[in-house]
């Protein structure tokens, strides 16, 4: 599994330190976006190709980890 640090990225110097994926300049905010609009994930790599899959799925991984994480029990 990836780490947070590989896949996503904050830097003052790139967006105003909006979260991109590492070694781009796409928001991490956009993949979001996509799916919320029902866009398939192959959509958003196709408009995006500096973005690998992996990092995609990397990033959708932390996202899934962190609510399971921060969920409040029943």
């Amino acid at each position: 599994m990836s780490t947070k640090s590989s896949v996503i990225r904050s830097d003052p110097d790139i967006l105003d330190g909006t979260p991109v994926f590492a070694g781009t300049r796409v928001p991490v905010q956009s993949l979001i976006d996509y799916l919320e609009a029902g866009d398939r994930l192959d959509d958003f790599l196709e408009d995006f190709p500096t973005v690998s899959r992996e990092q995609a799925v990397a990033a959708l991984e932390l996202a899934r980890d962190a609510l399971s994480h921060h969920a409040s029990p029943s």
